[in-house]
């Protein structure tokens, strides 16, 4: 009996995380004991609530911050993702036009200062991350494709944005990567960085440590309790302590929220990712890459894929799977079938690398709220803010969205609290069975449109119609 080549890929990969793999995590701080009084309590320990105590701090040094982790640091979606920084707070700019037409321009500069903000701060800090601004090259592997990253081009030229985009055509994208599948492809060269997301997290963390902020791992929130009023202190009471504070912001993401209500907007979807071994030299320039761009497929159901420092790929993307009843549970980190479908795909991309063996594959969940972008709000006469729903480009709008939960604890109006975005709710998601249904549905859907050159079935048009769209 043969051993297919996909096989012979996957033996041996290590079923863990390859950034959460590596030299250099920091030793937990100690968990909670006894009862803590603050002036603000971050609750979640991925890039939301690190960006959130950061700029709390930076923003007045004596506030007194802590922040509560139920695990490790960065041990879910932010120490588990591809590592793309991207500039865009809605989740690309159709998506955006989709949602939030009136203000996208003002959306997409905001997004573009945010990175900034980003690679500013981690010079500052001297966060070693190796945070690159790269770009980040989507890629056409059928015509329908390479019609939408054209309207996407000309989108961006009528919000006076596309001075950073580039259109390839097939010759020109494959002299940039070299895959037989391309086309055709779009260029943004200033929209995007890679990094190694657990470095930075725990990069950010360090900060937060240095400037005062008091960090408790392994300190799980059982129950959020809050006196009467405006002034009125809220608690959070984990197993063998307590904070009380006077503002809460929540960043759980896709896990338990502390709020009934974000059970109806938010459901935890699994994706997976594969990493290979460090490439030849020979195998590096096989391929090209010499600006090592991030880069995305363009279908409904896409590939992600970028090179790490040491010439490593990360391949990730394609299987979006929910789970019924919304579980989530270390066991579904491991998806064989979608390991195997990912090798073969990688490998039809890159025929050249046949032999190239992958050294981890994993898996983690990504919050996702009906319309594919954060959103925001308040509860407790708004002494707790939240932002979720990030669908995938957390890593780089979790500081935008940090920054707008400080707004929204703030009680005034600025900026950013006064954009639709912030204002608006994305529309609930149906209870099970009705939930699973409908998802299950989606994905058939997308898959069938893949196939048949784009083309949206009765199903999708009628989730366009209703605001429920999906724009990869």
């Amino acid at each position: 009996m043969t051993t297919s080549p996909t096989t012979g890929a996957l033996a041996g990969a290590r079923p863990v995380p390859y950034w959460l793999d590596q030299p250099g995590a920091p030793d937990p701080e100690r968990a909670l004991r006894g009862s803590v009084v603050a002036d603000l309590a971050v609750v979640g320990g991925g890039f939301t609530g690190l960006w959130t105590a950061l700029q709390a701090v930076h923003d007045d040094p004596d506030r007194d911050v802590v922040l509560l982790e139920g695990r490790r640091v960065a041990w879910a979606g932010s120490g588990r993702n591809g590592g793309f920084c991207s500039a865009s707070l809605t989740h690309g700019l159709a998506n955006g036009h989709d949602r939030f037409p009136a203000e996208l321009g003002t959306l997409d500069s905001l997004g573009h200062r945010n990175l900034d903000e980003i690679e500013i701060t981690i010079t500052r800090h001297g966060i070693d991350c190796d945070f690159a601004r790269t770009g980040e090259l989507a890629v056409a592997t059928q015509p329908w494709q390479a019609d939408n990253l054209r309207e996407t081009a000309g989108l961006a030229a009528r919000l006076g944005a596309g001075g950073g985009m580039r259109l390839l055509d097939a010759a020109e994208v494959r002299a940039e990567v070299q895959s037989p599948s391309y086309l055709a492809g779009l260029w943004d060269t200033r929209g995007c960085a890679t990094v190694d997301p657990a470095q930075l997290a725990w990069g950010l963390r360090q900060a937060c440590l240095e400037a005062g902020v008091r960090i408790f791992e392994g300190s799980p929130v059982r129950a959020l309790t809050s006196e009467r009023g405006p002034a009125g202190a809220l608690t959070l009471v984990a197993a063998d302590g307590s904070v009380s504070a006077r503002r809460v912001a929540l960043a759980t993401g896709a896990f338990s929220p502390l709020l009934r209500r974000l059970r109806y907007y938010l459901i935890p979807v699994y994706d997976y990712v594969l990493m290979t071994e460090p490439l030849t030299a020979g195998q590096l320039a096989s391929i090209g890459w010499r600006h090592r761009q991030g880069v995305g497929d363009s279908g409904n159901q896409f590939h992600y894929y970028r090179l790490t420092t040491d010439n490593r790929i990360l391949w990730g993307g394609y299987d979006a799977v929910y789970y019924y009843g919304s579980a989530i549970t270390a066991a579904r980190d491991q998806r064989p079938a979608t390991f195997t479908r990912l090798a073969e795909h990688f490998f039809a991309t890159f025929p050249q690398l046949e032999g190239v063996r992958f050294t981890h594959k994993w898996g983690g969940v990504i919050d996702t709220c009906s319309r594919f972008c954060a959103f925001f709000g308040t509860a407790r006469d708004g002494r707790l803010a939240y932002a979720a729903g990030y669908t995938g480009l957390g890593v780089g709008a979790s500081r935008f969205g940090a920054r707008v939960l400080l707004d929204l604890l703030g009680g005034e109006a600025t900026e950013l609290t006064e954009l639709e975005m912030v204002r608006t709710r994305p529309l609930p998601f149906p209870p099970e069975p009705l939930r699973s249904a409908g998802v299950q549905l989606t994905r058939w859907s997308l898959a069938r449109a893949d196939e048949h050159g784009g083309r949206r079935n009765l199903w999708l048009r009628a989730l366009d119609s209703a605001g429920l769209g999906f724009d990869s």
